[in-house]
């Protein structure tokens, strides 16, 4: 992670967590609910705060932060590497066309990275913007809400079950 990246703690976030290569793995419910499952585990059991979220079929817009003793950072490893490793667990496992092209491409990834043991699904870093203006944070949540408006996905924001758009809306999600 570089310097511009780097998260201090204490402050809120406007993150993108991006697969390596833009690969659209988050195309199966399976693997989306276990992004979903993983960030509400961080959320109740490692002091994540999340104000604003949108998973994509290549990456995670997060608005974050960390209760009072956390670290952001720490929490954001914690979370890509069993995401990861659970990721891979499921390619392995499920019906997936696509099998043996995402193992190689994820196991190319993490070829000649030490950390790494065998595959690697997440970019370095996590592309962090310190939020310190109320303007900003209006212009990071409309833009993660209408991600997948722009990308053609759903007709609104709210329509789109992978994101805090239906809460902000007041909608139940059901996913």
């Amino acid at each position: 992670m570089g310097i511009r990246n780097k998260i201090s703690p204490g402050y809120t976030y406007y993150l993108t967590l991006t697969v390596v290569e833009w690969v659209d793995i988050f195309t199966r419910p399976v693997y989306k609910h276990l992004i979903v499952d993983s960030l509400n585990y961080c959320i109740a059991n490692k002091g994540l705060r999340v104000y604003c979220w949108c998973l994509m079929s290549n990456h995670l817009h997060l608005i974050a932060g960390a209760a009072d003793e956390e670290i952001l950072s720490d929490i954001l490893r914690d979370f890509k590497k069993f995401t990861s490793k659970a990721l891979i667990d499921d390619i392995k496992t499920v019906h997936e066309s696509r099998r043996d092209w995402l193992l190689n491409l994820f196991w190319y990834a993490g070829r000649n990275n030490k950390k790494i043991r065998n595959y690697k699904v997440w970019q370095d870093g996590n592309d962090a913007k310190e939020i310190h203006m109320t303007a900003f944070l209006e212009e990071k949540m409309e833009y993660i809400h209408n991600n997948p408006v722009k990308a053609e996905l759903v007709a609104g924001p709210e329509d789109y079950l992978y994101s805090s758009a239906r809460d902000y809306a007041g909608e139940k999600r059901s996913g």
